[in-house]
């Protein structure tokens, strides 16, 4: 099965036809359209985060300097059009990210192994009333976890906590696309 094919099938049933030479759907010209066009792009947004609305674990995939996916499993919760993640900031996820903000999600098992198809999504760290956001959206999906657990662990640890979070895009994920390079 071309899980590429699949996708681009998916997609165009979400998003609507796309132009032939850019691959992304085009303005109207005019503004009453162009916010139309906006608001359809934010519930394409949020269709393709569903399926991670009830998924518990999911296999985050951030890129090396030199190209190479790494995947880590991690806990998401997600909120409209948006999804985040919680980790401490001297993870190697996290300074991945820093670098490469471009990344992969897809449903997982607790171990990281993928059960679904992989989205794109561009990653971005939060901070202040974001974050804040972020973090109870994880507290409402993981009460214990990520409500009382985590928070604990990361302040006995003397780390902070950071969320970061997920924007699905169009195109391809990856560090050949990205145009931040360390």
């Amino acid at each position: 099965m071309d899980i590429e094919a699949e996708r681009g099938r998916f997609a165009e049933a979400l998003d609507g036809p796309r132009s032939a030479v850019t691959g992304f759907r085009q303005s109207t010209g005019t503004r009453e359209a162009d916010r139309e066009l906006a608001s359809e792009s934010n519930r394409g947004a949020a269709a393709v985060l569903g399926p991670f609305v009830r998924q518990h674990t999911v296999l985050l995939t951030t890129y090396r300097r030199n190209g190479t996916p790494v995947g880590t499993p991690v806990h998401i919760a997600v909120d409209g059009d948006r999804a985040y993640l919680r980790t401490w900031d001297e993870t190697w996820k996290l300074k991945r990210i820093r670098h490469t903000p471009e990344v992969e999600v897809a449903p997982s098992t607790l171990r990281g192994v993928p059960t679904g198809p992989a989205i794109h999504a561009r990653a971005r760290i939060l901070d202040g009333d974001e974050a804040v956001a972020a973090g109870r959206a994880l507290a409402r999906k993981y009460p214990l976890m990520h409500g009382v657990l985590v928070p604990l662990v990361h302040r006995l640890r003397g780390n902070t906590t950071m969320h970061v979070e997920l924007t699905p895009v169009e195109g391809t994920a990856g560090p050949a696309n990205s145009s931040i390079h360390g």
